[in-house]
């Protein structure tokens, strides 16, 4: 292995065709066991015990950061990085993800027979059940889910292909590096949505339409709180942020900073609004929405990438959010509707 390589210490890599392949290959299987520890975490947030959820994946960060750093650094391979990336997502699914979701199987059975459950073990706990027909609805009620979140990812990077594209690896680097400062608050906002979507299924498939709306409101509040210091901050100190974390030609862009910090509050926001929907079954409208979104993000960045660059990027995103906050908050209206419909003709169901 020579292609990711430096000398064991030092920075930075030089890679190889077949080197980048291989640790392309690596990463994708580390997020197999990724995907699989998130099964788990459904599990888990289903329950709302998120108290595990947070335990298993503050582990993951920890050891992940451990590994990658100690294997690059002793090395001075990308390539032994990852392998130790991998390995560590593994032992975190084996060693406690797998147990955590057989022990919370365990007691949901003895809730439901009002008894302790039999005494069983990890793999009989977990044992597949193949109904064909319940997964196959199971499939057809999460493929929609499943278009969203790769047009999520899709939407998000429109601009930046464009702006590699027009004006080369340097420009997509400073404004990925900038993007990459706006991360904290989305770790925020993932980690209130995950804790609130269960609590917001429940209320929706009540009929609480008023507990469903505070609720969301709140969260929804939070993210523009969110999005308004980020903005202020961006403004009043952007330029000495980006030369303390990056290099001084960075905080020339500072501009670019606001337009980032501007686009990552509507995204707050919206994230917010888009847990609600979830909550509300409301998978096929957010698919269509973010179809639509895509073709629009490509014509915004055709607009503005090639004359503006960076600039030009940052109001990209900017504009691609308003849209997708207006989208998000008509589909929201209409379930909303749709729900005090529902009520009025059957009324509330009981919370248990």
């Amino acid at each position: 292995m020579s292609g990711w390589r430096s000398s064991p210490g030092s920075f930075p890599f030089q890679a190889t065709g077949g080197e980048t392949a291989l640790v392309i290959f690596i990463v994708g299987v580390a997020k197999t066991f990724e995907t699989i520890s998130t099964t788990f975490y459904g599990l888990l947030q289903q329950r709302e015990r998120m108290d595990r959820m947070a335990k298993a994946m503050i582990l993951r960060g920890i050891l992940s950061l451990i590994a990658l750093g100690v294997g690059v650094y002793l090395t001075g391979d990308l390539v032994w990085g990852v392998v130790g990336l991998a390995t560590v997502w593994l032992l975190i699914l084996v060693c406690y993800d797998v147990p955590s979701g057989a022990l919370i199987l365990r007691l949901a059975s003895e809730t439901a027979q009002g008894n302790p459950a039999p005494e069983a073990g990890v793999v009989e706990t977990l044992r597949p059940r193949w109904d064909v027909r319940t997964l196959a609805r199971l499939a057809w009620l999460a493929l929609p889910m499943g278009l969203v979140i790769m047009l999520m990812s899709l939407n998000t990077n429109i601009p930046r292909y464009f702006l590699e594209r027009q004006w080369g690896e340097l420009e997509l680097g400073i404004f990925a590096a900038m993007a990459y400062l706006m991360v904290a608050g989305m770790t925020v906002v993932s980690a209130l949505g995950r804790a609130a979507s269960p609590r917001l299924a429940v209320y929706f498939a009540a009929r609480q339409s008023a507990e469903f709306c505070r609720l969301l409101f709140k969260l929804t509040g939070i993210g523009v709180l969110l999005g308004v210091v980020g903005v202020l901050v961006s403004i009043v100190a952007g330029r000495e942020i980006l030369v303390l974390f990056y290099q001084p030609e960075y905080g020339e862009r500072a501009d670019v900073l606001v337009l980032i910090a501007m686009a990552s509050g509507l995204e707050y926001a919206t994230s917010f609004v888009g847990y609600g929907i979830t909550a509300a079954r409301y998978f096929r409208s957010q698919a269509a929405l973010f179809a639509i979104l895509a073709a629009a993000t490509v014509l915004i960045s055709l607009a503005l990438i090639p004359t503006r660059g960076l600039q030009g990027a940052g109001e990209a995103l900017v504009i691609a959010g308003v849209f997708r906050l207006v989208g998000s908050l008509a589909i929201l209206a209409h379930a909303l509707h749709e729900l005090g419909r529902a009520r009025d003709r059957i009324g509330d169901i009981p919370l248990m």
